[in-house]
């Protein structure tokens, strides 16, 4: 579908892309990893259009379409959030009806967190995250044949998260995606690619696989790496030693031409794994460091919350969760004092608080270094490990210099919670922390994080961060903040089992099917559990012989596939054969037919599996 040929690209003669070649297949979900300045945006803008490649070419299929979401863009202002959705309709009049679009206009907006009521809202009353959501709103409902996201899951809540897992699962789009969210590439990709250094690395696996598998390549480089580095050092003793010797001449000059040709080995020798940022002890609290009573908050007339009662003890790690705009924020204000509210609210004993906001990062001095900001507030041993901890949230080397002025907006954030860390607090608030972190900032962050010894509020939507965090999950909603106990993923199995049940509320069972009655004439509740729980399981049995059913001809349908792509590639490797047949265009044929095969055989285990 598109090829990516010997492409490479330099800014100011620096290169980021360094001779890649790679393909995109109909349908794959494609994960573009690597770390923020390797190059991974640069690449989704190449493929898009905006940017021309240095050397090397980027061929589409005919009439190919693609939808790109960046992670900045400009929006309209003059529309209704239905007016600006519909402007796709426009666009694709020609291939579907408008009550068709609009029933499927109504499931993506809704998908992605927004309500009714929101349809006739000016577009310039919804906040950036919110504008973001509705541009991939109109992208997703253009169908392209390629979707590029970046950082897609930055601005949803967990409930949007799912949806949109769920959609690209079931989209006949291709997806190349970046996204640090572990969990959301985990369960959307099947292929990983991955920029170091200029040049990439592509498994046909999914992203916890790529893990395993690129420790070992990473340990295979570096020993190539420091075999070479030996070979190299050898050399040059050997050429220095016997430089001035006639006898040994010819040797040197030897030696000396080895080295020019050498084709030098670069590997990231940059491993974070082993450190160990552990927070400043933490000053005991007393037992209860947040009491919370019949808590309500209103901002004129619309209600955000009400009747919020709970106690979070000492040393606890809890969740706040739920939609954006449902009050979660809101309460962290109120218990960091910023907000008036109506009830009880309580800071217990000796409870110092470390808070990360987003804007948090406006408090910084922007005189000062990156290095500097931090040397400001580290004290103990920790001030020996600065550079180390700098390295592992992305200022290593001279990003470590750079005034705080010149950093842009993820910078800030970023340093900002490295300043967080080394300061003592005995209750953490952290309000969205992982949405400026890579991979490995976000892994460094919460092994400090399990090992803090006081009390932890974390407002997130990314679950692989939470899970293994946090005990306890607060689920905001519909004016009510309810506890759930237990982890993230607990919480989530919980949410659907609780969703499940409104459903069966919502749907009563017809008078035909209610039997039993009690002596008043209404029907008894075991009479209409027992029934609906008949009904679920016959369509669930139902459900599960279509599924397989369907997995079964799927099945066929691949193994029918890879033997006419093994024909295919043994005709091009009788064809290779002769010498006037081995063109680059009939190497790439054959290179792309078998990438074809390793991906229909992987569709094919996992389907079997």
């Amino acid at each position: 579908m598109l090829t990516i040929d010997h492409v490479s690209m330099e800014f100011s003669s620096r290169p980021v892309l360094d001779d890649i070649t790679f393909l995109i297949n109909r349908k794959e979900r494609i994960a573009l990893v690597g770390k923020n300045g390797a190059g991974k945006t640069t690449l989704l803008r190449l493929i898009a259009g905006e940017y021309q490649p240095t050397a090397g070419r980027i061929a589409r299929e005919t009439d190919m379409t693609i939808g790109y979401l960046p992670q900045v863009m400009l929006f309209q202002d003059d529309r209704t959030l239905r007016e600006e959705v519909m402007t796709v309709h426009a666009q694709l009049a020609h291939e579907q009806d408008e009550a068709r679009f609009i029933a499927e206009m109504d499931r993506t907006i809704i998908g992605l967190g927004f309500e009714r009521k929101d349809f006739d809202r000016p577009c310039s009353e919804f906040s950036g995250g919110w504008r973001m959501r509705i541009e991939l709103a109109k992208i997703l409902l253009r169908h392209p044949d390629l979707l590029l996201l970046d950082e897609p899951t930055n601005h949803l809540d967990i409930e949007s998260i799912q949806w949109l897992e769920d959609f690209l699962k079931t989209s006949p789009s291709a997806v190349l995606m970046v996204s640090h969210d572990r969990a959301f590439i985990d369960n959307v990709c099947t292929r990983t690619i991955e920029i170091t250094l200029g040049r990439i690395y592509d498994y046909n696996v999914n992203y916890s696989r790529f893990v395993e598998l690129r420790k070992e390549r990473h340990e295979q480089q570096v020993r190539a790496y420091q075999n070479q580095q030996k070979m190299i050092a050898d050399t040059e003793e050997f050429i220095e030693r016997f430089r001035y010797k006639a006898t040994k001449a010819v040797q040197v000059q030897s030696r000396i031409k080895q080295l020019e040709r050498l084709e030098r080995l670069e590997v990231d020798l940059e491993d974070t794994s082993r450190l160990n940022l552990r927070f400043p002890p933490a000053p005991r609290s007393g037992d209860f460091p947040v009491i919370i009573e019949d808590l309500r908050k209103d901002f004129g007339s619309h209600n955000v919350f009400h009747d919020v009662t709970f106690t979070i003890r000492r040393g606890e790690k809890v969740a706040f969760v739920g939609k954006n705009g449902e009050g979660k924020t809101t309460l962290v204000k109120c218990i960091m004092g910023q907000l008036d509210y109506m009830g009880t609210l309580k800071i217990g004993h000796n409870v110092k608080i470390g808070y990360f906001a987003q804007n948090q990062a406006a408090l910084l001095d922007e005189n000062l270094t990156v290095f500097e900001t931090i040397d400001y507030v580290a004290v103990g041993d920790i001030r020996t490990k600065i550079r180390d901890i700098l390295g592992a949230f992305m200022f290593g080397g001279e990003a470590s210099d750079k005034k705080v002025k010149v950093l842009s907006g993820g910078e800030r954030s970023r340093l900002a919670m490295i300043r967080l860390l080394l300061e003592p607090c005995n209750l953490l608030i952290l309000d969205e922390p992982t949405n400026h972190l890579d991979m490995q900032s976000k892994d460094v962050l919460k092994a400090a994080l399990q090992d803090f010894n006081g009390t932890l509020i974390c407002v997130s939507h990314d679950r692989d961060f939470l899970n293994g965090l946090v005990s306890k999950v607060y689920e905001f909603g519909g004016g009510r903040v309810k506890e759930h106990l237990g982890g993230i993923y607990d919480f989530l199995r919980a949410k659907k089992i609780s969703s499940l049940q409104e459903l069966e509320r919502k749907n009563p069972v017809p008078d035909s099917t209610q039997s039993r009655r009690s002596t008043d004439g209404q029907p008894t509740v075991e009479a209409n559990v027992g029934t609906t729980q008949g009904a679920l399981s016959y369509a669930a049995q139902k459900a599960a012989a279509a599924e397989k059913r369907k997995k079964e001809k799927q099945i066929a349908e691949t193994e029918a596939a890879i033997a006419a792509l093994e024909q295919q590639q043994a005709e091009i490797e009788q064809l290779l054969a002769l010498p006037e047949n081995q063109t680059q265009e009939m190497f790439q044929k054959y290179e792309s037919v078998k990438h074809q095969i390793e991906q229909k055989l992987y569709e094919w285990e996992l389907l079997n599996d």
